[in-house]
C-alpha cells in the first residue's frame, strides 16, 4: 500500500477549502474527461450524471478525504459505502489510472495552474493513490467474498 508523505498531507490539507469552493467544477470536469471512454461512462448511473448528484457526491469525498487524510479512521463508514458501490457497479484495479488521469488535469484546469501547481498535483497525486490502494484492496475482498 502506498503511503502520502507528510509534507503531502499539509498540502493537501491546506487545499481543502479551494476543493470545498471549486470541488463540483472540478468533479464536473474530471466526469467529462472520464466519460471519454465510453466503457467507463457506461458503468455509471447516467441520470445522477445528468442531476448533477454524482459529481456533488464525490466532490463531497474529496473534500471529506483532503479534511481527514490524517485521520482515515474518520472515512471508515464512507469507506466501506464506496468499496459496496464500486463492487455493484464492477470497479476494478484497472480503472484507478483512468481516474487519476481525468481527476488531477481537472484539478489543474479548474483551480488554474497558480494553485494547482506542481507540488500541489504531486501531493494529490500521493493521496489518490492511497485512497485507491485501500479501495482497490477491499473492493477485492469483496469481490472474493461475493464469488465464494
Amino acid at each position: 500500500m502506498r503511503t502520502c508523505s507528510p509534507e503531502s498531507i499539509a498540502i493537501v490539507k491546506a487545499t481543502a477549502p479551494a476543493i470545498e469552493q471549486h470541488g463540483v467544477t472540478i468533479t464536473t470536469a474530471m466526469y467529462r474527461r472520464l466519460f471519454q471512454n465510453q466503457e467507463v461512462a457506461a458503468m455509471f448511473d447516467k441520470a445522477a450524471q445528468e442531476s448533477g448528484e454524482q459529481p456533488k457526491r464525490l466532490a463531497a469525498a474529496i473534500l471529506a478525504y483532503s479534511k481527514n487524510i490524517d485521520k482515515l479512521q474518520n472515512l471508515g463508514p464512507a469507506v466501506n459505502r464506496m468499496v459496496a458501490r464500486h463492487v455493484e457497479t464492477g470497479v476494478k484495479a484497472e480503472h484507478y489510472p483512468l481516474v487519476a488521469e481525468a481527476l488531477l488535469p481537472a484539478v489543474r484546469e479548474v483551480l488554474g495552474e497558480d494553485v494547482a501547481t506542481d507540488e500541489v498535483l504531486a501531493a494529490w497525486g500521493e493521496a489518490y493513490w492511497m485512497l485507491a490502494d485501500i479501495l482497490i484492496a477491499a473492493e477485492q475482498e469483496e469481490y472474493e467474498k461475493r464469488a465464494a
